[in-house]
């Protein structure tokens, strides 16, 4: 099967990057740029928004050949490419209300161009810290936006049981979560699998030929549904659960050994 590989998928945090050094190893660089090598494309999936890419592509130092962003919602590449899914506005209305009658609950939203906050909370605060150098701005706008403005993912900073309430107000979302701190909320039908299956589209490559990495509770999906699925030792247990393949953690050159491992590179 690993022959058959044509293209692999990166989730970033906790994957590419380290939440410990938050840089990408050298080693994964190198099998990146072998990948490349050998014809394979290489994509980012990830549940950070398209206007974050810059960041995060400037301190990685890697060329992408297509990026999912929001958690699939939001699929381009550098050549023009563009597919998108953005949330029902009557979902939104309902969060919003739901925001309104808990002042306490942080929140933010994610559009094409835009990242804004409903308020910066201390855990929020705390969330983004982690992040290191690849952390984007914190803004403060008029939720109201998403009446005006396609919004593609939307997140809470809330515990599971809060969630699970907020989901069961939201007919047409479903939520991911990657952070005990907080959740993203994405169409029912979105999430990772739709933005493999978006290139799988472009590229015409099937889904046995396809590969992907992450760590989160959010990349479970998308390492069930991809050709081979590997979660990163430095994982959550739901990424581990749903993956062929457990392999090491990042800064222990995760990504080179399970390539290795299956004889892609």
């Amino acid at each position: 099967m690993a022959q058959q590989i044509k293209a692999v998928f990166f989730d970033i945090d906790g994957t590419l990057t380290s939440f410990t050094t938050h840089r990408v190893p050298q080693s994964t660089k190198d099998a990146i740029e072998a990948l490349k090598a050998k014809g394979i494309k290489v994509f980012i999936a990830t549940g950070r928004a398209p206007s974050q890419m810059k960041i995060v592509t400037g301190r990685l130092g890697i060329e992408f050949d297509g990026y999912m962003t929001m958690t699939g919602q939001y699929c381009f590449d550098d050549d023009g490419f563009l597919k998108t899914h953005d949330i029902d506005k009557t979902d939104l209305r309902i969060f919003l209300d739901y925001l309104a009658a808990h002042p306490e609950v942080g929140a933010n939203f994610a559009e094409e161009d835009y990242v804004y906050f409903n308020q910066i909370t201390p855990k929020i605060r705390e969330q983004y810290a982690g992040l290191g150098a690849t952390a984007p701005s914190l803004v403060i706008d008029d939720v109201r936006r998403v009446f005006d403005h396609p919004t593609f993912q939307f997140s809470a900073f809330v515990d599971e049981d809060e969630e699970a309430r907020i989901v069961a107000m939201l007919p047409g979302c479903r939520s991911v979560r990657w952070h005990p701190s907080f959740c993203d909320f994405i169409p029912a039908d979105g999430g990772k699998p739709a933005g493999i299956r978006t290139f799988m589209e472009l590229y015409g490559f099937a889904r046995e030929e396809t590969m992907a990495f992450g760590d989160g509770g959010n990349d479970a999906d998308m390492l069930a549904y991809a050709g081979i699925g590997v979660a990163m030792g430095s994982g959550g247990d739901k990424a581990k659960a749903a993956a062929d393949y457990v392999t090491a953690a990042v800064d222990d050159d995760g990504i080179l050994k399970a390539l290795r491992h299956f004889g892609v590179l």
